[in-house]
């Protein structure tokens, strides 16, 4: 672990969060921020007190060996620091489970790291589960509870009122705090939930890549994805019932889905395409 006097300063960072729990459906919100910091060799620099935020009787701790000695893995929140080569930017990542108590002070904790870094955005990422067919592009939206945001990137202020996670709880945090904040959401088809959902990562990885106007090296999780869409096709083949209620999701889908496909959407996906096909070979490729 890195220690945080020893960060030099960060260009243009942003925060990118995701926590595993009731905001990470399919795993595929944590999972995006496991392939950042793999793909681009994150450092991490520090770990939040576990006994501070975490209930172990909800939240196991797992002992593993290190050759011949015990050791024990706490659940935790960490925080690493990308390196992006190419546009030039770094990003601070923070990967972890959803806390169990004090809330607000796991959300200033995460505050103070920002404002020490010098981080001018923080994104968090989340999944839930939706009446969405798997066959066809994964819907990812971008919401905030900053109105100021939501003008300026023209997202949508969340209106949702209930039962809330960690992600927004962060996200008004904040914006109290006067911290532009956003959160794009990824909808897993609830039929077919169990992680991973490697369908519903690249979804969201696709949408933050264009927010942060950079290609994310992808790997193996294009083909991951074909394959779990191919793997689900296969099991909803068996079942005729499944199989009439995918059709039925893919017919709202397509209605829902007519007016876009318009002149600006197709220049938009091209622009999309050239920066990908720009980043592959290229430095930020060699992660």
């Amino acid at each position: 672990m890195i220690e945080l006097d020893d960060i030099p300063e960060l260009v243009d960072p942003v925060m990118v969060a995701a926590f595993e729990g009731w905001n990470d459906a399919g795993d595929a919100a944590s999972a995006a921020v496991a392939h950042l910091d793999q793909v681009w060799g994150g450092e991490v620099f520090a770990a939040l007190d576990a006994e501070d935020y975490y209930d172990f009787q909800v939240n196991r701790p797992t002992v593993w060996m290190d050759g011949d000695t015990r050791r024990i893995t706490w659940p935790t929140t960490r925080l690493s620091v990308v390196r992006v080569p190419e546009p030039r930017r770094d990003i601070v990542l923070v990967h972890g489970i959803e806390p169990n108590m004090r809330w607000r002070s796991f959300c200033n904790e995460l505050l103070g790291f920002a404002h020490e870094l010098g981080v001018e955005t923080v994104v968090t990422l989340g999944a839930l589960l939706g009446d969405t067919p798997h066959t066809r592009p994964v819907p990812v939206s971008g919401t905030t509870s900053d109105p100021v945001v939501a003008r300026s990137l023209g997202l949508e202020q969340t209106k949702y009122e209930g039962p809330t996670g960690i992600v927004g709880v962060l996200q008004e945090a904040c914006t109290h705090a006067g911290m532009p904040a956003l959160t794009f959401w990824a909808a897993v088809p609830h039929y077919v939930s169990q992680a991973p959902s490697p369908k519903a990562t690249l979804a969201l990885l696709r949408k933050l890549e264009d927010f942060l106007d950079l290609a994310i090296p992808m790997g193996e999780l294009t083909e991951d994805a074909r394959a779990w869409q191919l793997g689900v096709d296969q099991l909803a083949a068996e079942d005729a019932e499944v199989a009439e209620y995918v059709q039925a999701l893919e017919a709202a889908r397509d209605a829902e889905d007519l007016p876009e496909a318009s002149g600006e959407a197709i220049a938009l996906e091209f622009e999309r395409y050239l920066r990908r096909k720009g980043g592959e070979g290229g430095p930020a490729a060699g992660g």
